[in-house]
């Protein structure tokens, strides 16, 4: 259960990019002191100023951390009008966020672990983070991202500093054509544990290709998330312990818990 404390903070968007139409990388940092520790997997509840329509707080997974900046990285798919108002905001601008929220992946025992990233979509976005914080502990990971088409994958570069990067894409433009679970790196039985994110229906099919090979599992869900705290139980999931909310109990699950 994570115990760790929220932050309720003011960051300041040193860096706004699009890495592509439709999305918005934010590099956000604390002028005033260290950002507190988080965890990949973890998420941040953002504040959305200046949008009439929007009064809850938008759930957005941990992209990155760089120490060394001191920056909070956040990717944001810019799909509603919470949303879209942020992916509007411009360098300078305060950002008040909630951190950190949620649980986040397992860690693993050893740096001998052979540890796949499954992603796809947005939900590629905190794999990235999971993927700096397993090199930081010396277990190189295995990426594996899916994708519509070429166009639609994102930080590839920078998954390919952290680790072996593997792709599929829907139309074939890159890397094997098909959905993830279909990717041939899956003849490969020696990974020790997965991680996915992305999708419901790719996740489902993660996690039964895991089980079926007997794989430790765990995913990220993405229910909608008002609060981030468990209150407003509209992100609850009916797992083996029942109905649960998944911003307090979650986002990571190991898919033994789901019903799946």
């Amino acid at each position: 259960m994570n115990v760790m404390k929220k932050y309720i903070l003011d960051l300041v968007a040193r860096r706004i990019t699009a890495p592509r139409p439709g999305y918005v990388l934010m590099q956000l940092t604390d002028p005033e002191q260290p950002l507190p520790e988080m965890l990949p997997g973890q998420f941040v509840e953002v504040r959305v100023d200046g949008s009439p329509s929007t009064f809850l707080r938008r759930p957005i997974s941990i992209n990155l951390v760089d120490r060394a900046a001191n920056e909070l990285w956040l990717l944001v798919h810019a799909v509603g009008a919470g949303t879209r108002a942020l992916a509007q905001l411009k360098e300078g601008a305060v950002v008040n966020v909630v951190l950190p929220l949620g649980n986040g992946f397992t860690m693993p025992a050893s740096p001998s672990e052979r540890v796949l990233l499954v992603g796809g979509g947005v939900g590629t976005a905190p794999l990235l983070y999971m993927g700096q914080e397993l090199e930081v502990r010396g277990c190189r990971p295995v990426f594996l991202l899916g994708a519509r088409s070429a166009s639609d994958l994102l930080q590839l570069e920078l998954f390919r500093r952290m680790g072996d990067v593997y792709v599929t894409t829907e139309d074939g433009s890159m890397g094997e054509r098909g959905f993830v679970t279909q990717h041939s790196l899956w003849q490969e039985a020696d990974f020790t544990r997965i991680c996915t994110c992305g999708p419901k229906p790719m996740m489902m099919a993660v996690a039964r290709l895991a089980r079926e090979k007997g794989i430790p599992c765990e995913a990220s869900l993405e229910n909608l998330m008002a609060c981030g705290l468990g209150a407003c139980l509209c992100c609850v999931e009916d797992t083996t312990d029942g109905n649960v909310c998944v911003c307090k109990e979650g986002p990571v699950f190991n898919i033994e818990k789901l019903k799946w």
